[in-house]
């Protein structure tokens, strides 16, 4: 009875090692909300492949940088290291304007950093207090 047995249990333990797998390395990805515009581009110079790939980027809007148009919803700021005031990073968005987005405040942005060095935000989200206001290119 026992021989029966033991490929089921060795199954099983193969089946519960690998969903233990999976929960701890999908946890590790979610613990990084955001990288930061130093953290980014440290990235991008240890591996080129990490242009174009979707990330979230958490900084500080460089004052004067702000260039919006309310007719075609084009934003263009630059991004920079809430700690350090460096690297600037150029953003570009198309979108509605969250309310309490403008120079010196803090944001998340979510998109991709591409070769040109500019950043193709498709989400903008401005810290207001306590909490982050979400706006996407398909409104809130």
């Amino acid at each position: 009875m026992r021989a029966r047995r033991t490929p089921f249990v060795l199954g099983g333990l193969a089946l519960a090692g690998l969903v233990g797998y999976l929960l701890v390395t999908g946890m590790r990805d979610a613990m990084l909300y955001y990288l930061t515009p130093a953290e980014l581009m440290a990235r991008v110079e240890r591996d080129a492949g990490f242009y174009g790939m979707g990330v979230k980027v958490g900084g500080r809007v460089a004052p004067g940088s702000v260039r919006y148009d309310p007719v075609t919803l084009r934003l263009a700021f630059d991004l920079v290291d809430i700690e350090r005031g460096q690297p600037r990073i150029p953003v570009r968005y198309e979108g509605p304007l969250p309310d309490t987005f403008g120079d010196g405040r803090d944001v998340v942005v979510e998109g991709r950093l591409d070769r040109d060095g500019v950043f193709r935000a498709r989400t903008v989200l401005t810290k207001c207090g306590s909490r982050y206001e979400a706006y996407t290119a398909e409104g809130r």
